[in-house]
């Protein structure tokens, strides 16, 4: 089992009251409720650092596969212009 360390926060009375009111509809405690609220928001925060990575990898692969069509479509260009010419050249 893991240890418990204590800690002591400062909250505005209003938000300890609300706090309050949600433990006794939960008949948890103020310490519970601490944790699974730290618990969720570090959760969150895993979850929007990776949404931050996969956009950025999303972003960087964009700019990859659209510097790969680029050179296909160039290439296909040049293939069709060289077709277009010896098409031509059939045609005289």
């Amino acid at each position: 089992m893991f240890q418990l360390k204590k800690i002591l926060i400062t909250l505005p009375e209003e938000m300890l009251e609300e706090v309050d009111r949600m433990v006794l509809a939960d008949g948890t405690n103020r310490s519970e409720f601490i944790r699974e609220a730290m618990k969720y928001y570090m959760s969150f925060r895993r979850k929007k650092d990776l949404e931050g990575k996969l956009k950025k990898g999303y972003l960087e692969m964009a700019q990859i596969n659209l510097s790969i069509a680029n050179m296909c479509m160039e290439a296909d260009n040049q293939e069709l212009k060289a077709y277009e010419e010896k098409l031509a050249e059939c045609e005289k």
